[in-house]
């Protein structure tokens, strides 16, 4: 064998560097899984809001002066209030825009998790189970799906809040856990836009 043979199969037998790959798609179990956990706080979410709304306005009763129920003397506490705007209080009187505008953003939702494969992330997915969890909460209060406590032929549409901050002589606007649901997941998204963007991009490219 001469000497240009021997070289060719030295050469031939070094190893290649390997070409780029794309980055494996998830696999079924793991998007079974975001799917899951999704739902899981979504619907989570949402029973939570419902059940404590309705035991509190149970027990606290309508919105009147002097019902506030203190946590944390003067600071932190439960207070029933009616809110027939969005979120903390903004809005009043456009209740039913309110409404209309939640189903479109449940829709888009449902539609960034799967078709926008946002499943594929799990902050995403955790925020958007959080957003739309909150966006069903204040969306039953807005259909007028509940009635006050012992009066079942009277209807209301405004959103029941409950949860009461105040700091000396400022009172934050009442709340629920279906609007500290959607702060949560708006926030978790603000965070992702900026810090994990470059982990998208595999998803997109595929």
């Amino acid at each position: 064998m001469n000497r240009a043979a021997v070289a060719l199969s030295e050469s031939s037998s070094e190893p290649q560097s390997a070409a780029p790959q794309k980055l494996p798609p998830a696999e079924p179990d793991s998007l079974r899984g975001r799917y899951a956990l999704f739902f899981a706080l979504a619907i989570g979410g949402c029973t939570a809001d419902l059940l404590t709304k309705h035991w509190v306005f149970q027990w606290r009763g309508m919105p009147r002066p002097g019902n506030e129920w203190w946590l944390i003397e003067g600071y932190v506490g439960i207070e029933t209030a009616l809110n027939p705007g969005a979120l903390f209080g903004m809005g009043r009187g456009y209740g039913f825009v309110f409404a209309s505008l939640s189903i479109m953003a449940a829709v888009g939702v449902l539609a960034w998790l799967h078709f926008g494969r946002a499943a594929r992330d799990l902050l995403l997915t955790i925020a958007l189970g959080c957003v739309l969890g909150g966006i069903f909460g204040n969306l039953y209060d807005r259909l007028g799906l509940w009635h006050p406590p012992g009066q079942p032929d009277v209807w209301r549409n405004e959103v029941r809040d409950w949860i009461l901050f105040r700091w000396g002589d400022y009172t934050w606007p009442n709340f629920n856990i279906a609007d500290s649901l959607l702060v949560c997941g708006a926030a978790l998204l603000f965070w992702h836009s900026f810090w994990f963007t470059e982990e998208a991009k595999p998803a997109q490219s595929e």
